[in-house]
């Protein structure tokens, strides 16, 4: 099996992927397509804190890579008219990254950190004065002779955004005034995505064809602006240039991208646990070590559209086959014994 890095569905981004998203992000809240309660209680939150004219609380988002948690904190940033810096966890690796960032933040700028649980934790507690009384407390010297310097800064907005909720210590998850869980899109709105994101791109799609992407891009908007720009590549050069449902089918077969999204990797999880394992129930790590795939790729990245799409299950014994994952992949599902009531 090839490294998920690789997989065209992979909802997480690249670096040249990051630049190219630039030019079909939403710039407000209106533009935003999907995300319903997460739109109407943002509106609220933002509108109340322009009315009295300070920056807004600070805002956790998370939910499943691709969905548009960074999309929605350069939208936070547009709608209060604050200038946004861009930083991650991993990047931070020493206390004064964090420092030369907070100390050069001006009144309301926004700063967001993308995967903010793989922050170290020694610059975690940094973030905690600056966040609660906007001040920066910096150790001066070692041992008997170390005095704490303590730096006034300016009132911004940290917005978080992590795919791992549960890995948040307590106590900075409950320095955010406001938590916003993104959840998978349903097919309306993943073909409005595409009619939109083909528009920019100057792609002429009619709404079936804008159907077909959508319903398998694993209900995720990264894997959908993937897929329409895989699907015009191959209409350029197998077809005459025209995106139309069969052109787009033929594409989807050769990337290997069945009629529900699933790619050569995710059928290779099922195929395992139905031959293997007669449908389960299955350990992760054997499950993983049988299929040659790393424990947090499938924990993190295959997993959770399996579960979505009712392909598996997950039980105290372990991952489960259901009939409908069967079925998919052409299997007659098992008799199962009725559970004694």
């Amino acid at each position: 099996m090839s490294d998920h890095d690789e997989r065209l569905i992979d909802p997480k981004t690249t670096e040249a992927e990051a630049v190219f998203e630039l030019s079909l992000r939403p710039k407000s809240l209106d533009e935003f397509i999907g995300q319903p309660k997460v739109k109407e209680n943002l509106k609220i939150f933002l509108e109340a804190a322009k009315g009295r004219k300070e920056p807004c609380e600070h805002v956790l988002l998370y939910g499943p890579p691709g969905l548009g948690k960074t999309t929605l904190a350069h939208v936070i940033g547009n709608e209060m008219g604050a200038h946004i810096r861009v930083t991650s966890g991993p990047a931070l690796e020493r206390v004064g990254d964090l420092a030369a960032i907070l100390t050069n933040l001006e009144d309301g700028d926004v700063l967001f950190i993308d995967e903010i649980h793989r922050m170290n934790r020694s610059i975690e507690e940094v973030l905690y004065p600056a966040m609660e009384d906007y001040a920066l407390d910096i150790v001066i010297g070692k041992g008997p002779t170390a005095r704490t310097l303590r730096l006034d800064l300016r009132r911004f907005t940290l917005i978080g955004a992590t795919t791992r909720m549960s890995l948040l210590s307590a106590p900075l998850r409950d320095r955010f005034g406001a938590i916003y869980h993104l959840d998978f899109y349903g097919v309306d709105e993943m073909t409005d995505i595409v009619r939109r994101s083909a528009g920019l791109l100057n792609i002429p799609v009619e709404n079936e064809t804008a159907r077909i992407i959508a319903s398998r891009s694993r209900r995720t908007p990264r894997v959908a602006n993937r897929l329409l720009r895989r699907s015009r590549d191959y209409a350029q050069v197998r077809a005459d240039g025209t995106l139309n449902p069969e052109v787009v089918n033929l594409a989807l077969q050769a990337l290997a991208i069945d009629s529900r999204g699933l790619d050569e990797a995710d059928r290779c999880i099922l195929r395992a646990m139905i031959e293997k394992f007669s449908g389960g129930p299955v350990g992760l790590s054997t499950l993983a070590a049988s299929t040659a795939e790393d424990e947090s790729t499938l924990e993190e990245v295959i997993e959770p559209f399996l579960l979505q799409e009712g392909l598996i299950d997950r039980t105290p014994r372990g991952r489960t086959a259901t009939d409908q994952a069967y079925r998919h992949l052409g299997f007659e599902p098992p008799l199962r014994q009725t559970p004694l009531i």
